[in-house]
């Protein structure tokens, strides 16, 4: 069956690995997205649309890693959601 994703209208907490450091985040329609101090991105949502950038279009409640940008030694610097979007500036 389809996964249930929760849309949360209030704040919540958001479960990062402790060592983690938050430097940027943007919320699109129905997701969202953070860069970490370490030039990691992580995405979260609805992913009909490939939106979360892990190569599928697999909807998830739990922060995952933008395995892709690891693999080819990219580093995020920023990141901004659109409504089923996201853009990511990266360094080499």
């Amino acid at each position: 069956g389809t996964p249930f994703i929760s849309i949360q209208a209030f704040p919540a907490l958001l479960d990062l690995p402790q060592d983690l450091e938050v430097s940027g985040v943007s919320c699109g329609s129905r997701h969202t997205a953070v860069v970490t101090r370490g030039g990691e991105l992580y995405t979260w949502g609805w992913g009909k649309y490939g939106q979360l950038g892990h190569g599928d279009i697999t909807s998830s409640d739990q922060a995952r890693r933008v395995e892709h940008l690891v693999a080819e030694g990219l580093r995020a610097e920023e990141v901004v959601c659109g409504p089923w979007t996201t853009y990511v500036r990266v360094l080499e």
